[in-house]
């Protein structure tokens, strides 16, 4: 049975215990998480002046879309005044920074009609985020920039919590992924040819979980919840962030979600810095979870180029 929880108050390691358990929490906007959607959408917005983002595929060729948008994604990616808002989010909605490690927010564009779906603007497939080499015990926060529909959302597909999927996780190592997937994102306009973990096996749509949340809300749930990008035919483009956390005390006492179909080789875990003072996570944790290649087959952690 999958609980929707609405501001709940009970103490994150409750929280987590039922989001490893399958279950959703929805979190009404907070002075932070205001922030840092108002901060991300001054650079949205600054970056398609004159024109209004969420309209501005119907003013654009997709190339040039994609010419102005991409740069956008890592500067607030890596800017000083996200990873400080981000780290008061964290703690405003009750986690312990001494013990929760945060990686680094993601700025998505979704557009409307199938004007781009690949790239920067990737429609995501059904997929678990543990397919990626996620970690059992990561928590997925996800917050709309601007308000958006149902047409536009995401969904979760909960028959698929208990009951695995085919897939070709198998196949996917974290740190090909760095070294080639993320950094070609820019480069996939029409087609998106990266190598990714998807279904072998046709995956039922319904039944399915919407949830739509107001500018600032989040919506909390666990990295083996199977969810898939609506296809967006709202007429708008859907900007959004989304970060993930992990708390060290989970993967000390190997407290997670259940892996029923993820195979894939490395891990993200090392994408992960401490709130309180982002330092890296101790790699004797790390190491209890990596399944990868040597370093030289890959990278490690990420380093955007521009």
């Amino acid at each position: 049975m999958h609980t929707v929880y609405v501001d709940s108050n009970i103490p994150d390691d409750k929280r987590r215990q039922k989001l490893f358990e399958g279950q959703i929490f929805i979190l009404s906007p907070s002075d932070a998480s205001r922030a840092l959607c108002d901060w991300a959408r001054e650079m949205i917005q600054d970056a398609f002046a004159p024109l209004d983002p969420v309209r501005a595929q119907y003013d654009l060729p997709v190339e040039r879309f994609v010419e102005i948008f991409a740069p956008v994604k890592p500067a607030f990616i890596h800017h000083d005044k996200t990873k400080a808002i981000l780290r008061k989010l964290v703690a405003q909605y009750g986690c312990d920074l001494a013990e929760t490690y945060v990686d680094v927010p993601r700025l998505r564009g979704v557009t409307s009609g199938g004007y781009l779906t690949s790239g920067v603007g990737f429609a995501h497939h059904p997929h678990r985020d543990t397919w990626y080499s996620a970690p059992l015990a990561q928590l997925n926060w996800w917050l709309p920039i601007y308000d958006f529909e149902s047409e536009s959302s995401m969904a979760f597909h909960p028959r698929y919590w208990s009951e695995p999927v085919a897939n070709g996780s198998a196949e996917f190592n974290y740190y090909e992924w760095n070294a080639v997937g993320r950094k070609d994102a820019a480069k996939m306009i029409g087609k998106d040819t990266r190598k990714q973990p998807k279904p072998t096996q046709p995956v039922e749509a319904y039944p399915q979980i919407r949830v739509v949340c107001p500018v600032g809300g989040i919506i909390l749930f666990s990295a083996a919840q199977l969810h898939s990008t609506v296809a967006n035919t709202s007429g708008t483009t859907r900007f959004s962030i989304d970060f993930r956390t992990v708390n060290a005390k989970d993967l000390a006492d190997g407290r997670g979600a259940p892996n029923i179909d993820s195979r894939s080789e490395g891990t993200a875990l090392r994408d992960f810095l401490r709130g309180s003072d982002r330092s890296p996570m101790p790699e004797e944790l790390v190491a209890r979870y990596d399944s990868g290649r040597p370093a030289d087959d890959g990278v490690l952690v990420f380093r955007p180029t521009a």
